[in-house]
């Protein structure tokens, strides 16, 4: 019987899978409260939320670098990625952009529980001074034009960005090259047959 998160081609310590667990079970309380995921999705959340947030590890850069999640919400897919990155990369930086302060609590407490490697800011995207960072990541956030324009903002000149992106995805493609050249590779999601993990590089406006 597969685990949850060989579902997403990954293969966690023990460690790493009770920190997953614990993370879980703070979502499902603190949920009560906040709505930090639907509850249609919580009787699924590890396929829905977990597993597809997990399937960015291998973009996971190894050495000093810094991640930046945009618009992170509940931690997805930035908390899941630090959780895994404690065991393989324990000195990649991870710096969460959530601007609902309720949110950013729970991910500050999540943080501090599960000992991660995790800054979370509060500002807005756009206000943020640029960050330099070697990933940019975000799931469920904005169109793929508007996250180009982030994107841009804050990534390093060699850096890359890895966005989860669901049904329309090609439409948002197209409508994005508009306005932005970048280097392209897509991924059908392992969790997902609707949808797509895109990765972007040298990004820039046209």
């Amino acid at each position: 019987m597969m685990t949850h998160l060989q579902v997403a081609g990954l293969d966690v310590s023990r460690e790493t899978s009770e920190k997953l667990d614990s993370y879980v079970a703070l979502i499902q309380k603190w949920n009560k409260a906040i709505n930090l995921i639907s509850r249609s999705s919580e009787a699924d959340i590890w396929q829905r939320h977990i597993a597809d947030s997990a399937q960015l590890a291998q973009h996971l850069p190894s050495g000093p670098r810094l991640w930046l999640d945009l618009g992170s919400g509940a931690g997805l897919p930035g908390i899941v990625l630090a959780i895994i990155a404690a065991e393989v990369a324990p000195s990649l930086r991870f710096e969460l952009v959530e601007v609902d302060q309720r949110k950013a609590t729970f991910l500050r407490q999540v943080s501090r529980e599960l000992g991660l490697n995790v800054t979370v800011l509060t500002e807005r995207i756009e206000a943020l001074t640029p960050r330099l960072a070697d990933v940019v990541s975000a799931r469920a956030l904005a169109s793929l034009s508007d996250l180009c324009n982030f994107a841009e903002r804050h990534l390093d000149a060699d850096g890359i960005a890895v966005f989860l992106k669901g049904t329309g995805a090609e439409a948002e493609i197209e409508v994005a090259r508009r306005k932005w050249s970048f280097n392209l590779e897509s991924f059908p999601s392992k969790t997902s047959v609707d949808a797509l993990v895109l990765k972007l590089k040298k990004i820039r406006h046209v």
